[in-house]
């Protein structure tokens, strides 16, 4: 295992790009192959039609050199990786995928040898009457075990695009429909083959089926010999990558590190070995929502020690530390491979002592993402409601959530929360921060009107008239799935949130129903000449922000 990054090899990066790409060219073969198959719904000859057209790519030079090209380069950057891994424990979705690829070659030797092969060594068409009666009819235990195939390599494919997907932005909303859709297309291939295989049963032709495992050894030994070379070249293939790690791990015993970690827990591992694998090893409770691929940074580790001695950051580590501010001294756990001995403490500590621990896999682990925050409370509430009757406040603030609630919406902004008689929305998550800024003003003055008319309807219930105050700030912050449990939902957190939450404040100071900072008003494109605007200190920043109080603006 490479201890640096070299100037001659790849970065583990662009391999992992690569492996994604030839799995995305395999993932649209076996979509086309399948749509293929349905075809065998409507009737036999709309299948031989349809695969005419499958061959015409799949079947060309290009299409070859760049199928084949993508299913060996695939299995050898998979083997690789299994080879440069430190510590076969892994989490067990990463596990079944894997055991669901290493499966696909065993269950496909045949079906490639009895169909492309034959067709390469001896030109014989490959059509689907051939193929499905001679896997329904002639020899059906094959049938079956294709039908594993293609189950096991449909799901390896989607498990796949599962983990390079699943922390997308627009992922979440899309995934019901790509499960439907994944689920929908093997069951009407599986449904097409089926069908034909009955009537073939039910009226047999006079084709001489394409020879299958059963009937290689009599049929053609050339097809036996290109079987047994297949077979024995991915056992090979699979034996060496395990020996040579075998081998490999025999030459690192003598040189092996210690992984010191808070509360006297020591974890010695070979040099190579990536903190995370050690803490893995060590059975010790390590965050990495990524799996350990450098995409997030909940597996960072401050370093107790001289951070000088260690490898420098490659370029993954790099930019994602640098994304989230890390301050010297901090680095990923999945990405450090230190030399020496090491004393680490976790930035983020799982909970050991629960009975079941927080599955933070589960969650997004957030994006950060330019966008406005509105806090908006009514004003004097407690005074108001202190002499009323249960019922009658919780009718007031029913109310009071249902308008702020519907402004927020129809202004195209997104509920956070609702906290006492206040409220947290967020505007531009899913649009550019002009419109959210926009987005947020628009809210802001439709809740001040719809306040108003709700004062004329119950004003004379109150001893003093009902006012909110409204803080609106806009920039950079973190938006992710956050909670425990039920009690999980969409919420952002950082400066900006703090802030928006400091100008609601501002605004109650004042007396004034909008404070509006500088951001918003410029990623707007409000003009703000002319208007009288303020620079304030806000509580827990060293920087002065300026603002617009009850500003006259009407946002496009």
């Amino acid at each position: 295992m490479t201890m640096s990054s070299s100037p001659v090899l790849p970065s583990h990066l662009t391999l992992r790009k690569l492996r994604i790409a030839t799995g995305l060219v395999m993932f649209v073969f076996m979509t086309t192959h399948l749509l293929n198959h349905s075809l065998n719904l409507i009737s036999l000859p709309v299948a031989e039609s349809g695969l005419r057209w499958f061959a015409a790519f799949w079947g060309s030079a290009a299409g070859g050199v760049l199928l084949y090209g993508a299913v060996l380069t695939h299995i050898g950057l998979v083997l690789h990786a299994l080879y440069r891994r430190c510590s076969l424990r892994m989490r067990p979705e990463e596990a079944f995928q894997l055991v669901l690829g290493l499966l696909i070659p065993l269950f496909l030797i045949d079906h490639v040898v009895a169909t492309r092969v034959a067709h390469a060594l001896h030109g014989e068409r490959i059509t689907y009457e051939s193929v499905i009666r001679s896997l329904w009819v002639t020899t059906p235990v094959s049938g079956v075990r294709q039908t594993v195939a293609l189950v096991v390599a449909w799901a390896h494919g989607c498990i796949g695009l599962h983990f390079w997907l699943r922390y997308r932005d627009w992922y979440r909303d899309a995934s019901p429909s790509l499960l439907m859709g994944a689920t929908l297309l093997p069951v009407l291939a599986l449904l097409g083959f089926s069908e034909t295989g009955r009537l073939l049963a039910r009226a047999p032709a006079p084709v001489s089926p394409l020879p299958e495992p059963g009937v290689l050894a009599s049929a053609d030994a050339g097809l036996q010999l290109a079987r047994l070379t297949l077979y024995g070249a991915f056992g090979g293939l699979l034996a060496g990558t395990f020996g040579l790690r075998g081998l490999r791990q025999w030459r690192e015993r003598g040189a092996t590190i210690v992984v010191h970690y808070p509360g006297n827990r020591n974890v010695r591992v070979p040099r190579g070995f990536t903190v995370l694998e050690a803490s893995r090893v060590g059975r010790i409770p390590h965050y990495a929502v990524c799996g350990g691929k450098g995409r997030c940074s909940t597996c960072r580790v401050e370093v107790l020690g001289d951070p000088a001695a260690l490898p420098p950051p490659d370029e993954l580590e790099k930019a994602t530390l640098e994304r989230v501010g890390a301050p010297p001294g901090v680095r990923l756990a999945c990405q450090l491979r230190p030399a020496h001995d090491i004393s680490v403490a976790p930035v983020l500590v799982p909970h050991r002592k629960r009975s079941r621990l927080l599955d933070v896999r589960e969650m997004s682990p957030g994006r950060e993402q330019e966008i406005a925050v509105m806090f908006c409370d009514m004003r004097n509430f407690t005074g108001m409601t202190e002499k009323r009757l249960p019922y009658d406040t919780v009718f007031l603030l029913n109310r009071y959530f249902a308008l702020v609630g519907q402004a927020v919406e129809e202004s195209g902004g997104r509920i956070d929360k609702f906290i006492g008689d206040g409220a947290m929305a967020l505007f531009g998550i899913d649009s550019t921060p002009r419109d959210g800024c926009r987005a947020a003003l628009r809210a802001a003055r439709k809740i001040a009107e719809d306040i108003e008319r709700l004062h004329r309807e119950l004003g004379l219930e109150f001893p003093a008239p009902l006012r909110v105050a409204i803080g609106i700030h806009a920039g950079p912050a973190v938006i992710g799935v956050m909670g425990y449990g039920r009690a999980r939902s969409l919420t952002a957190v950082g400066d900006t949130v703090n802030v928006a939450s400091r100008l609601e404040s501002v605004a109650k100071e004042r007396n004034a129903t909008l404070v509006v900072s500088e951001p918003v008003m410029r990623m707007a494109q409000v003009d703000t000449n002319g208007l009288p605007a303020d620079v304030i200190q806000v509580r827990g920043r060293a920087k002065q922000l300026r603002v617009f109080v009850d500003p006259p603006v009407s946002p496009p």
